[in-house]
Parts: structure tokens; sequence; C-alpha cells
């Protein structure tokens, strides 16, 4: 890895502007003030010591979540500089930490890669958080400074000698700001740290939760190529991992792709292991090479005689697994909003392209065996959209998946306003009576599903709409599906699944999970999915009556309660929904102010994916492992 510049004093700290507005408006700088936004302000801490990493000063990285909650974030770098800034004659570190747009990234010496863009990182995270302290060893020195809520609580002080260089920053988020909690997710933070390992060859990060005692490292060589081949571990693939690389001037393209027979999409983009969830220019750049490459590969072998064999972008999605990973300087990327989710810069998109381009053209040429079953690969899928479109158009010809009528069997509610308004997805008529007459028809609609559903996790968009329960769920909801989704016309912003308690209502759940996470993705994206909590157990001493959601509430129900009693309880084991009467089911799993919900989200991508495939494709070994090894957890009550 390349060192930049080994100049990095405070002569190079700029800064832009204050940092008043950032508890005022958080959002508009981390994104989110959610769960999400605290593990944000994690990883501009972890960023900034990655960016010594990509200047080629650091090569560990040590993250530690601390039992408070707070958490603490360590490397080997060269140390923020603390030394005066004499335009503003105060130490290099306090500006960096107190002012908006501070630090050395600017004019592209200290950094000239890097994730921060508008160096806003660490004084955002300082202004949200109750408590920070940074520590600096650089020089010999021992330096450190705290602050609350991102004022210095006193000037920054040498507390004595240093042997080695690096920065160490603990924070405690504000419970002022993220008012859902400041609980860090170990597991979200492996993830995100686990791919900027794959992205930096060279880099060690080492995290202990000392809440639980785990511990992590990762330390990765083979790069992209190896994230790609981790990403198919439980998929059959189609040829072995696809690498390319291209550096032109000062920016630089690494691609790794590898089909599998599957019919999802798993692509991943970066931007200096910035990730890019929104894709951007670079994202486009490689759709449009590699549409580009496998057309003129076809024509190039006789295979595209016609305008009609002609295969569209969509067509190459099919199986794809993909990671796109672009380096310029930092100084010169465009992002949209300040949490960089899309890529924006117009010169991004020609040289990716170019660059994919030549090197697909070259693989295919060495490789001809891969690049048919490649052509294979993409020429079913767009045999099957064409048959799936026809399919389509003939079910909905008559505009039924665009809510011309509603299905039959669903009680609507009242309410027209989507954002109040709530759709039950009940297993069996039995239940579904029951909901219907107890719910709140104002802005409850209750949707009764008979048997278990279609698994979609191995369909094509003709075979599920076709199925009539799967149909009658698209026509209620009323956003479409595939390229006639329109997310304006979803009718209900909360869907609940609501299922019995058994192992058939956990297989009922499973798929439609799995519908709405592979056909419907919108709807979990944007926190409409939920899941319905039933009680488990009514618990009656005398007259009066208990609910118990768990093994462990029943227990201490009966030993709270108990002690009042002379007989011992009556408990009910709740086996399905249809054995609550209507008013029980109101009360227990319907009333917003008594009832327990989960909403249902996407905190790993690529770890959902995995379990999606391993559970409900076609590959039989993976899932075999997969019980194996949990089998002696599982528990069945009935």
């Amino acid at each position: 890895m390349a060192k930049t510049s080994d100049k990095y004093t405070a002569e190079q700290i700029v800064v832009l502007e204050g940092l008043e507005p950032v508890r005022k408006r958080p959002a508009m700088y981390i994104g989110t003030t959610s769960q999400a936004g605290v593990q944000h302000c994690l990883n501009e801490i972890i960023d900034n010591s990655i960016d010594e990493a990509l200047a080629g000063f650091a090569k560990h990285v040590w993250i530690t979540l601390h039992k408070d909650d707070s958490a603490t974030v360590r490397d080997d770098g060269r140390g923020i500089p603390v030394d005066k800034v004499a335009k503003y004659n105060v130490s290099a570190l306090e500006l960096v930490m107190t002012k908006l747009h501070a630090g050395g990234k600017f004019e592209g010496q200290a950094y000239k890669i890097s994730g921060g863009l508008h160096g806003v990182g660490a004084s955002v995270v300082n202004a949200l958080s109750t408590y920070l302290k940074v520590e600096v060893h650089r020089d010999g020195k021992a330096y450190e400074q705290e602050y609350k809520r991102g004022k210095p609580l006193a000037p920054v002080k040498s507390t004595g000698k240093a042997t080695d260089t690096g920065t160490t920053t603990t924070f405690n988020p504000d419970i002022e700001i993220f008012k859902e909690g400041t609980v860090l997710s170990f597991e979200t933070v492996k993830k995100q740290v686990r791919d900027r390992a794959y992205l930096i060859a060279g880099l060690a990060f080492h995290l202990v939760d000392e809440r639980t005692g785990e511990e992590a490292n990762y330390y990765f060589e083979g790069g992209i190529k190896s994230l790609v081949t981790a990403l198919n571990r439980n998929k059959v693939t189609l040829h072995d991992a696809i690498y390319l690389s291209k550096t032109n001037g000062d920016m630089s393209i690494e691609i790794a792709l590898q089909y599998n027979d599957g019919f999802s999409e798993t692509l991943e983009s970066y931007v200096n292991v910035i990730p890019t969830p929104e894709g951007g220019t670079h994202l486009t750049g490689f759709r449009m090479a590699l549409t580009r490459v496998v057309n003129d590969y076809a024509k190039k072998i006789g295979a595209a005689k016609t305008e009609k064999d002609i295969m569209t972008g969509d067509d190459m999605r099919e199986g794809l697994t993909a990671i796109v990973y672009l380096k310029m300087p930092s100084q010169y990327l465009q992002f949209e909003g300040q949490t960089k989710g899309k890529l924006g810069n117009a010169e991004v998109q020609p040289f990716v392209a170019a660059a994919a381009k030549e090197a697909l053209d070259t693989y295919f040429e060495e490789n001809p065996s891969d690049a048919r079953r490649i052509l294979e690969k993409v020429y079913l899928a767009a045999k099957a959209r064409l048959a799936a479109k026809a399919a389509k158009d003939a079910i909905i010809r008559k505009g039924a998946l665009e809510g011309a009528s509603l299905p039959g069997k669903l009680a609507d509610c009242q309410e027209k306003d989507p954002s109040v308004s709530e759709l039950f997805i009940v297993e069996g008529d039995s239940a579904g009576g029951s909901a219907k007459q107890g719910r709140d028809r104002k802005f409850q609609a209750i949707l009764p599903l008979r048997g278990k559903i279609l698994n979609t996790e191995r369909a094509r968009l003709d075979k599920i709409v076709e199925s009539e329960e799967i149909k009658a769920l698209i026509i209620a909801l009323g956003m479409g599906i595939s390229e006639s989704l329109n997310p304006e016309k979803l009718r209900y912003h909360r869907v609940v699944i609501m299922t019995d308690a058994d192992v058939d209502g956990e297989h009922i759940m499973t798929l439609l999970l799995t519908f709405f996470y592979r056909h419907l993705p919108y709807v979990v994206e944007h926190g409409h999915l939920y899941v319905a909590q039933p009680p488990l157990y009514k618990i009656t001493f005398g007259k009066n009556s208990f609910y118990a959601y768990s093994d462990e509430e029943r227990d201490a129900r009966i030993k709270k309660e108990g002690a009042s009693y002379k007989t011992a309880p009556t408990i009910q084991r709740y086996k399905g929904l249809g054995e609550m009467n209507p008013e029980q089911l109101w009360e227990t799993t319907m009333n917003p102010a008594n009832r327990v919900m989960r909403q249902v989200n996407i905190a790993d991508g690529a770890a959902a994916d995995q379990v999606f495939s391993m559970l409900m494709g076609d590959e039989v070994p993976p899932r075999k492992r997969f019980i194996q090894t949990h089998a002696k957890t599982a528990t069945l009550d009935i």
C-alpha cells in the first residue's frame, strides 16, 4: 500500500464552518436518528482509522464495545496533529473534533484516498455524544482531550510519553438524540468491518464486545474475489470468480463477479471502502459493460441472430453476485447526501465501463466455456422474462394487479390514509373470522390465506401471479409487482403477518417473508413489514386471567400471582389463533395499546440472501448442515 505524504501537520487543517447545526438537525448529517444512526456514528470513527490505512500508515484497528454502551476505536496510524493552527490559535485536534469540515482531507496531501468526504465525521459524532475522549500518540508524547456534546471540557493536554503512534476515540451516543436507544449491535459491526477487511488487504481488525465476551478478528489477503466466493457459499456457481482491475491516473477500479444458478442478484458497491447501497455512476458503468460484452459475445458466436435475441440489463442480473470497488482522490468525490449512499461523479461511468468491457472481453476470449455458461444463464433469464411478461399480461389484462377490484376475501378498513392503515395477513379462515370480528374496522384490514402459499424462492413472476393466494395479497397491497411496482400506491404502511405459534404457522410465516424479501423488498426496506406476537398462554386464577407471551413470562406471572391465591392456576396453551375469541384476539394481539409486534428489517443483506437461499432453495446439503448444526438448540413447544 503506497504512502501518500508523511507531511501531516496543523497547517493542513482547514475549517469551513461551525458545528452548531448538527444537534438541531442530526439526520442531515448521519441520515437517521434511529438505531442505524448510532451504527453510522461508529462507522465514521472507524473510517477515520481506515483512512490512515489507505494512506499507508495504519496496520491495525481495534474496536471495543463497552458494557455502558460506549465504544472505543483505536488505530496505529500517525495520530491526529495536536499543535496549534496559527489562523485559529487552537489545537488542530480540537478543530478536527469541534468544527464541521475541519480535517486533513481537503487538499489531497495528508489523505489522497479517503472514506471521509466533507470532514464532518468525527465532529458530528462528537456533537451527538454525551461524552467523547480522544487520545493521541505522536512524536513520542501522549495527548488527550475530553468533550461533552461537542464542546471541549478543557484544552488539549499532554499526559506523558508514548512509544507508539495512533489515535484512540471513545464515545457515548446521546440518548437525547437517539431516542430509540444507543445500544450498538455487535453483529452489525462485524458485518461492516468484515466487508472493509476484504477491501483493504493487509489491514487487521480486532473486535471485542465486553458485554458478552465475544471477540472477532478479520484479516484477508484475497480481496473482493474472496468476498464474492463467500457470498456464493450456499449456492451452485457456474464458474470460478472473475476478477478485474484497472488504474487510470488517480482512479482505480476493482470488480469481482460470479454467476450462480439462482434467480436473485447480490451486488455490492464501494467507493474508498464506503458502501454505496444506492449505487451510482461506478455501478452504472459496470452494468453497461456487462450487458454489452454478453450481447457482443452472443453475436460473435452466432447465438444472437435477430433484434429479439438482444438481452437487457435486467437479464444480466439473474444469479449475478458482484462487487464493484472504486478508489479515487476523496476531494473529487461527489456523493448524494452526507451518508454517501450514491456516487454522482460523471467521469467515473465511462472509465468503469471501458475498463470492465476490455477486461471482460479478454476473459470471454480466453475462457470460452465460462463465457458460454454465463451466456446460457442470461439467455434463459431473457427467455423467462418474455414468458413471464406474456403470462402476467394474460393474468392482469383487466388490471387486476393495479387495484381495479379488491379480492373478495379481503375485509378492508374504512381508513384511506395508508400511513395509519394496517393489513393483517392471517392463517386460515378460522383465525380470519376471529380477526375480522375483533379488529378495529376503522384502520385494520384482514386478509385470510388458505393453506401454505407458493415457495417463491425458486419461482419466476409468471408462476407467482398464477397463485391465487399470492395474487390476492398483491392486489390487496395495491402497489403492483416487478416492473409495474408503484410504491406510492401501497395501501397499508403496516403489513402484519399473523400466524399460529406452531410448526405450520412458522412455515407459513417463512414463506411470506421469502415472498416479501425476494419480490416486494420495498415493503421490508422501508419498515412496513411486521410479525404479530400472539400470547402463548392464558393463565387463570379464579376469575382473573393473565396472558403470557413466552415460557419465562408464564413462569414469572405464576410466581407473582400464585402467592395471592390458594388454588393452582389453570393454564391454557394457545395452539392457534382460532382458539381465541374475537375479544381475546383484539386485546392481546391487535390492540395497539397492548400488542407486541416485531418489525422486520434487513441489517445484513448478504447474510439474509444466504439464509433464504439455504432454507428455501433447491440445494439440500447446506440446509442439512444447518439443521444438524442447530438441532440441539431447536425447541418445539406444542
